[in-house]
């Protein structure tokens, strides 16, 4: 059987390649538009906000995941025609798995591989690796730099029992790159990075909740009926590894609400006296700054002994070894920015097509 669904986009539109511990990972982005100067260190940077090994919290994988570009840009602008690039793995280490050649990891996506393609790649995890997100944020860099007057910033407001209390219009932005969590609070920042240290002693790991407001979105993007904007941004989202939930606007708590409570009044200009639609309404944006949450469960993979089965359903033990994150959430913050601005471009595409 093959492996189907490694593209994402309508007009913006990704295809990822490569395994975690094959010889690099890589992408073809189709359909970005002809002109846009583009920044290679940012594009670089964005990488380096996701890379293994940047802090002591994270998995200490040494990978420099530098992008190499081979088509659809000149002499600095994107020409229109296919953007090719790779990322060289330069760091496997895959005797690290060799314990759990014949035996599935709980929670792993080891078992229905192994049921749905009678083969795996027990490397890491293969296809299944969140390794192939690399090559989402390089995508994602490009969607923002066409984005230019739109904001993305995707920040971590839970881990584990962890939570910050303020709403995003309360937080400083500008801490978040300050801290190895990549909090909005310096103050909780400090807290969830000695919780995440104490659940690694312990060969344990723990998820979070990582928030993403997207600011100056006009007024038009998203359709109606299938193809509503919170629709797209919620498919994007549970697209990324360990994502068990996406919630917008007031999200589940709004459903605690009554419709007076709920309802955003509207302003002369357009704008709303609240916002708990989200920037959202009837699928399509309403200008409003769009904000949602995005839950990560723990790492399947832990320090730990855990009973399983094999692949011949004899029950065994099996202890996690390698390199792996106790917590997802801090390199996860450029993935979520990633893929928002990989759903907002793509919308805007349509949205001027639309109007041609």
């Amino acid at each position: 059987m093959n492996m189907a669904g490694n593209s994402f986009g309508n007009i913006f539109n990704l295809t990822t390649f490569g395994e975690s511990h094959g010889p690099a990972l890589g992408g073809v982005i189709d359909g970005c538009p002809a002109g846009i100067k583009l920044d290679i260190d940012i594009i670089q940077h964005e990488l380096n906000r996701r890379k293994p090994g940047q802090s002591a919290i994270v998995t200490q994988r040494k990978e420099p995941d530098e992008v190499v570009f081979y088509s659809g840009i000149f002499e600095g602008k994107t020409t229109g025609s296919p953007i090719g690039f790779a990322i060289h793995n330069t760091n496997q280490k895959s005797k690290d798995y060799r314990h759990i050649k014949d035996s599935y990891r709980p929670s792993h996506a080891d078992y229905v591989y192994d049921q749905k393609y009678g083969f795996r790649d027990y490397r890491g995890g293969g296809r299944s690796s969140a390794r192939e997100t690399a090559s989402r944020v390089v995508a994602g860099a490009i969607a923002k730099q066409y984005l230019s007057d739109i904001n993305l910033t995707a920040f971590v407001s839970a881990v584990g029992p962890l939570k910050i209390k303020k709403t995003y219009q309360e937080l400083d932005f500008e801490v978040i790159e300050q801290n190895p969590v990549r909090c909005a609070d310096a103050v909780m920042a400090k807290k969830m990075e000695e919780y995440i240290r104490q659940i690694r002693k312990e060969g344990d790991t723990v998820g979070g909740v990582i928030t993403c407001v997207i600011q100056n979105v006009p007024v038009g993007l998203g359709e109606p009926a299938f193809d509503k904007l919170h629709a797209e941004l919620g498919k994007a989202m549970l697209s990324i590894n360990a994502v068990k939930g996406f919630e917008y606007g007031s999200g589940f708590e709004g459903s605690q609400m009554k419709g007076s409570q709920h309802n955003d009044p509207f302003n002369k200009d357009g704008t709303t006296q609240s916002n708990h639609s989200g920037g959202i309404q009837g699928g399509i944006s309403n200008g409003m700054d769009i904000y949602f949450n995005v839950a990560f469960k723990p790492v399947a993979t832990v320090m730990q002994a855990q009973e399983t089965i094999n692949n011949k359903g004899q029950k065994v033990v099996m202890e996690g070894k390698g390199r792996h994150d106790p917590c997802v959430v801090p390199r996860a913050v450029p993935i979520v920015e990633a893929m928002a601005a990989l759903v907002i471009a793509d919308f805007k595409l349509v949205y001027l097509t639309n109007k041609i």
